[in-house]
């Protein structure tokens, strides 16, 4: 029967180990970063292949995004109501649909919803490509493989993630101002002139630079897990599942520096 402190020892060195291991994951991740920064810099991403992941990434998570936003704004709007009543008139809800889809509910959910579907699509075509030795063709071919295949992804979601927030933000609001005028009873001029009056250009602006930052973290996560794959095709779904969850994780802890940076520091006054 093991003894209470060899229990101890064993958790402790356990702890010490995933510690290690969090650092060597970190340093390695870090690593990847500076090559595909050195790689832009030097000599600029591909164009085509930019354009090819903008339109895989962006085109292609379109019609999820807009389904997510369109019933996103609609509980919004029921929930805002339930909250508000006999507290906040509801001439106000327009204005609250608004602040919190731009500056938290689209770039979050937006990021989240692409960051399930762009990730695990990235994570399991370059998984496919390790394991069966394709990126060791290319290096023998003199092909940087980060330029070739990690620049073009990760700009691409960098620039994609702000243009479906945009769109997420509008779809949103719009399913919050469908439901507003048809269930809850605010008129269409009291929705549309609480927008106008509450919105500001910092709100847009903060939610935006979100995007920016969690599509540089989606492309970034599904890349590193994809050229991390061992194992063969048990090894893909493995690289896949963690490409999901390391980028949901640091999306969502991303999202509150940014709130602190922004809203307590930036846009304070």
């Amino acid at each position: 029967m093991t003894s209470p402190p060899s229990v101890a020892f064993a958790g402790a060195r356990l702890a010490v180990n995933r510690l290690l291991d969090l650092v060597a994951h970190v340093g390695r991740v870090s690593f990847m970063v500076r090559d595909m920064v050195v790689s832009t810099v030097r000599r600029g991403p591909r164009l085509g292949l930019v354009i090819d992941q903008m339109n895989t990434i962006g085109v292609g998570s379109l019609s999820l995004v807009i389904v997510v936003s369109l019933f996103t704004g609609a509980v919004a709007a029921v929930q805002a109501a339930y909250q508000f009543s006999s507290v906040v008139p509801l001439k106000y809800l327009g204005a609250v649909i608004l602040r919190s889809t731009v500056i938290e509910l689209g770039p979050v959910l937006t990021a989240l919803v692409v960051g399930g579907r762009v990730g695990a699509a990235i994570a399991a075509e370059l998984g496919t490509m390790k394991v069966t030795e394709q990126i060791d063709a290319l290096r023998a071919m003199a092909i940087n493989p980060v330029r070739y295949l990690v620049v073009p992804r990760v700009v691409a979601a960098i620039i994609m993630m702000p243009v479906l927030t945009i769109f997420a933000d509008a779809i949103a609001i719009l399913g919050g101002f469908i439901v507003s005028i048809t269930s809850i009873g605010v008129s269409s001029h009291t929705y549309t002139t609480s927008l106008k009056d509450f919105f500001y250009m910092k709100d847009l602006v903060s939610g935006l630079l979100k995007a920016v930052m969690f599509g540089g973290i989606i492309g970034t996560m599904g890349c590193f897990h994809g050229f991390a794959t061992e194992g063969g095709a048990e090894g893909v779904g493995v690289a896949t599942t963690n490409a999901v969850v390391s980028a949901c994780v640091l999306i969502l802890i991303s999202d509150y520096v940014l709130a602190n940076v922004f809203f307590r520091l930036i846009f304070a006054k």
